[in-house]
């Protein structure tokens, strides 16, 4: 994440309208509706839709990082992403890029800004550590910022600052950025930096620096990394799963918990 305390864009920036249209629902909700309807946050229908029956995965759908994040106001959805090994492996490239790597123990997810760490996982410290060039209130494993993680955590309806919780965060940043199919494709790019680079400052861009002019990691140090983690893991993967296969994981449109098996025939609530 950017070090500086100075304004940058972040998570919730570009929310969209405070309405969903007929058009984005399944088919057998489309059909119950009038054609070009809206569906404003107040209604019965999107009432009904806001409440997870069960444990839900989120949709890997990427908007390009350009188009409104699809939900505005969104109630917390207490959903998960399925962490397949090139996710993980993309995950620990950037706790190696942002320095809390620390050889893969999960003391890494208490770091603070400067390198000092967290007494409690309970929350967000929302502490700023000031060193001899930046101010920051930067944690964890991936470096949050105090905003960032606030409307992350109510997107996930996370509870803690758990390592876990930090991996789904992570995860949805990833998605905003219009990366986490590039991810799931198991090869680090310099697209796929580049496309993170305004989320972690320590990430590459196309030209080989940081997004907020900030020290960065090359992009051949990372690659080198991600794909030693990325064989590491697939070496200890059942073969079912030695592509990070998302088969028979759940995937949930964010906006409208409209879900389905990823193989799956089609969308069901």
């Amino acid at each position: 994440m950017a070090a500086t305390a100075a304004p940058r864009e972040s998570l919730g920036t570009g929310l969209g309208p405070a309405s969903l249209t007929a058009s984005a629902l399944s088919p057998a909700l489309a059909s119950s509706l009038d054609a070009g309807r809206e569906l404003t946050t107040g209604s019965r229908l999107v009432r009904q839709l806001e409440q997870p029956a069960q444990r839900l995965a989120l949709l890997d759908f990427d908007a390009p990082s350009a188009a409104p994040f699809p939900v505005a106001s969104p109630p917390p959805v207490r959903a998960s992403y399925p962490i397949t090994p090139a996710r993980r492996a993309l995950l620990n490239t950037i706790r190696y890029s942002e320095g809390t790597w620390a050889g893969g123990q999960e003391i890494g997810y208490r770091i603070l800004f400067g390198g000092s760490l967290m007494r409690s996982m309970e929350r967000h410290p929302n502490l700023v550590i000031r060193t001899a060039r930046y101010a920051s209130a930067a944690a964890g494993a991936y470096q949050f910022m105090p905003f960032t993680w606030s409307l992350a955590s109510r997107l996930l309806g996370l509870q803690r600052f758990s390592p876990e919780e930090q991996d789904q965060a992570a995860l949805l940043l990833i998605q905003r950025r219009g990366a986490l199919s590039l991810a799931d494709e198991g090869r680090f790019t310099p697209n796929l930096a580049a496309r993170l680079a305004p989320e972690w400052a320590s990430f590459p861009t196309l030209r080989g620096g940081s997004f907020y002019g900030q020290p960065v990691r090359r992009f051949a140090e990372l690659k080198r990394f991600y794909e030693d983690n990325l064989a590491q893991l697939l070496g200890e993967t059942p073969r079912d799963n030695a592509n990070g296969s998302l088969a028979g994981a759940t995937s949930c449109d964010l906006g409208l918990l409209v879900c389905r098996p990823v193989d799956g025939p089609g969308p069901s609530l």
